[in-house]
């Protein structure tokens, strides 16, 4: 696998941007910059990481194309589409967004996110996103959520059935579908048949634990890898199987030094299993 995070280290330039990530081990990288940038250092970055061998894992676009406010909503849409052009231009394995929430917060839980209408919808602008972009090097792809589709194995298959189109893959985040505390306890079993059923599809993951809490109602809680009761070493496992370039990138931590915790106890994980981390 091709380990990553999601934050960059302190740098000057892309060269070294790129050679402080392969100094840590790593094999892969979140493309720091947007559509929005200038071409020269766009170019800079990508030729940057080609050159330290990593793989640019994805292109965020973080933005709500369902949101309520027209305006708002057509300017996510513009800005979209400006992310998977800029993934196909750097190569990137994929460029990421949630599917949107039918409200204003952009990742919000709201009834209609479950509609069928919702589901139609979904699938209507991933079909005109796709075939107004036409990517060929990288893909387009949608992060799991638990308040939102996909939220499992069979919604992401579901999504990637109708939508029906070459440019759309998945993108795993296991700890996004454990809302459950059965589903927990029992991780091992979600990621296995996560692997299982879209394995051909998936080209990167985002790596994290998770911490169930001792009350009433359900509470399950993001944590730093290894301080969670998450089965790492199946996820790794399954995700090596799958594809030993497989990006997968740790995200969701406040400072370089919890990460780089988190990057030794995957790395040890990865050891125990024979894995490489770095490409």
């Amino acid at each position: 696998m091709r380990l990553g995070i999601a934050a960059s280290f302190p740098h000057s330039s892309p060269e070294e941007w790129a050679s402080k990530h392969r100094a840590a081990g790593l094999g892969a990288v979140v493309f720091p910059l947007t559509s929005d940038s200038p071409t020269s250092l766009i170019d800079g970055y990508a030729a940057a990481a080609k050159e330290c061998g990593l793989r640019i894992a994805e292109v965020g676009i973080w933005r709500n194309v369902f949101d309520p406010d027209e305006k708002k909503r057509a300017e996510n849409r513009a800005f979209a589409a400006r992310q998977l052009e800029l993934a196909e231009y750097v190569g990137a394995a994929c460029c990421v967004n949630i599917s949107g929430a039918k409200g204003e917060v952009w990742d919000g839980f709201y009834p209609e996110n479950y509609s069928e209408k919702t589901y139609a919808d979904i699938v209507e602008y991933v079909v005109s996103l796709l075939d107004a972009v036409k990517p060929e090097r990288t893909k387009f792809t949608l992060e799991p959520m638990p308040h939102m589709l996909p939220d499992s194995p069979d919604s992401y298959l579901d999504l990637i059935r109708d939508i029906g189109r070459p440019g759309f893959a998945a993108h795993i985040d296991i700890v996004n579908m454990i809302v459950s505390p059965r589903v927990y306890l029992g991780s091992e079993g979600l990621i296995k048949e996560t692997f299982s059923k879209l394995g051909p599809h998936i080209v990167s993951c985002h790596l994290k634990d998770a911490v169930l809490g001792h009350g009433l109602t359900v509470s399950i809680t993001e944590t730093d890898c290894g301080r969670g009761g998450v089965d790492l070493h199946a996820y790794i496992a399954e995700a090596d199987r799958v594809s030993r370039d497989m990006p997968m990138i740790i995200e969701h931590l406040s400072d370089l030094g919890r990460y780089s915790e988190s990057v030794g106890y995957i790395k040890g994980l990865a050891g125990e299993l024979g894995v490489k981390t770095d490409g």
